[in-house]
């Protein structure tokens, strides 16, 4: 490759740096407002240039001719007058007065007029239009200027010129107004740009590096941006950016352990459910025995066995994800509350009051089977809430069709939830709201209810009560 491709390819590069990175766009858009700038004031500058030297033009002619009309003409000779206004740059002038005019012809008068520039009236549009006419179009065109004189006795003066010399002077004006405009330009769009880049820039991209370095691995946390002390919106910015890395580190963090607890449990499951088939076996002889003490204990005994059986099967499942699809159809609400509050309290809360006040009549649109585990989950905590607390207590469930979404509450008048744990309630692993269990009935809850597009909230929780409410809408239509 040769010298020429090589530039060309250094070229090139530069142009793609500077027209797709953010500081190269901001040093050209810099450059182009400054130069807009520049022009702005170029045109009424060369626009007065221009009207200044077809001003020089009628003052020097003026010098030139004030000795013929205060003295006698014929004391000059004709060479004499030829060389006088030959110095003015004038090929004639002519003297106006109230009663005649006076003319001073060195040579012979033009053939013809091509332009006419009356200086006895300002109008800055008008010397615009003219000074861009002589500095692209002008040349060898002959110019006729009038203007007000100061000379006594007369009331204007008109100079007949070759235009060649005020081209000249505009276009040597123009190019160093041109060159003066692109230096300050530059040195502008540098101070500027470099200001920016120290300012804006750098950090923004500093930024950049490190949300593209996070991405890359977001379980390092050595490459969780460290924020500046800044306090404007970039400092803002980074101090944001650290927590959501750092929320979202930790989240990886726990979806791994969340994982390995997974892959453990799944190992171990053969194993587990083999033990507990054994203790169940056992309890159920140690049932058959007539001992006072046996018989008191063993319905403890089965209650946790079956505890143990229902946490590692809700464990399995939750961990494999492999709810299916709900088979959704139209069914009566009521008879699955029933059933659902018979279980829960029967196991958990005998004592409790089970109320259920749902209309015999309405209908829902849901998978039965998913329904009546969000019903069991929920009913369950609220009997195990009372059973905690010691009290008999009331589990109401109600439920009303409000549009095209059923909604059903779930309330009991135990002692609430702690405000700690309301904001993790429906997170497995973390919310349970008793001591010693998992949080797993809920989130399996609230999952099933949003795989039917639906949604459970907590509505209130105080030392009165707690109350929960579970969304379902119908099916969409189509």
């Amino acid at each position: 490759m040769g010298m020429a491709g090589r530039l060309g390819a250094i070229a090139k590069d530069a142009w793609r740096l500077v027209a797709h990175s953010l500081s190269g766009r901001l040093l050209l858009l810099t450059l182009f407002y400054v130069m807009v700038t520049q022009i702005v004031i170029f045109v009424p500058q060369i626009a007065r240039y221009h009207r200044g030297l077809l001003d020089n033009h009628i003052e020097t002619a003026e010098v030139a001719i004030l000795p013929l009309t205060e003295l006698d003409r014929e004391k000059f000779s004709i060479g004499l007058q030829r060389q006088m206004l030959a110095r003015a740059g004038a090929d004639a002038v002519m003297l106006k007065r109230p009663e005649q005019r006076e003319l001073f012809l060195p040579e012979a008068m033009p053939s013809h007029i091509d332009l006419v520039f009356d200086l006895r009236h300002d109008n800055l549009l008008v010397e615009v239009m003219n000074a861009l006419d002589c500095l692209f179009e002008g040349g060898d065109r002959v110019l006729r200027i009038i203007a007000p004189t100061h000379i006594q006795g007369a009331e204007t003066i008109e100079v007949i010129v070759g235009e060649q010399p005020i081209h000249r002077s505009l276009v040597a004006f123009a190019r160093r107004a041109v060159w003066l405009a692109l230096l300050i330009s530059l040195a502008t769009a540098i101070l500027v740009f470099a200001s920016l880049y120290l300012v804006l820039v750098r950090p923004m991209a500093r930024l950049t590096r490190a949300m593209v370095a996070f991405r890359e691995n977001p379980e390092d946390p050595q490459r969780i941006i460290a924020p500046s002390t800044r306090r404007d919106e970039i400092g803002v910015a980074e101090r944001e950016l650290a927590v959501l890395q750092r929320d979202l580190y930790g989240f990886l963090q726990q979806k791994d352990r969340l994982a390995a607890l997974g892959a453990a449990v799944a190992k171990i499951q053969h194993d587990l459910r083999n033990i507990l088939s054994s203790a169940q076996l056992a309890s159920d002889r140690l049932a058959r025995l007539d001992d006072p003490v046996v018989q008191r204990l063993v319905p403890r005994l089965v209650s946790s066995l079956d505890h143990a059986v229902a946490l590692a099967t809700a464990t399995l499942r939750y961990g494999r994800a492999d709810e299916h699809p709900p088979q959704r159809r139209r069914v009566r609400l009521a008879p699955l509350v029933d059933e659902a509050g018979e279980a829960a309290v029967a196991a958990q809360a005998p004592e409790a009051r089970f109320v259920n006040v749902v209309d015999p009549a309405l209908e829902i649109d849901a998978d039965p089977e998913q329904l009546y585990r969000i019903l069991l989950n929920l009913i369950r905590n609220a009997a195990e809430a009372l059973a905690s607390a010691k009290a008999r207590g009331e589990i109401r469930v109600g439920a009303e069709r409000d549009g095209r979404q059923v909604r059903i509450e779930v309330s009991d008048n135990g002692p609430g939830i702690a405000p700690a744990i309301r904001t993790r309630l429906f997170r497995p692993f973390a919310g349970s709201a008793r001591a010693g269990g998992s949080g797993l009935g809920l989130a399996i809850a609230r999952d099933l209810a949003r795989a039917h597009g639906g949604d459970i909230t907590l509505v209130s929780s105080d030392t009165t009560g707690t109350k929960l409410r579970i969304d379902v809408p119908d099916r969409a239509e189509g």
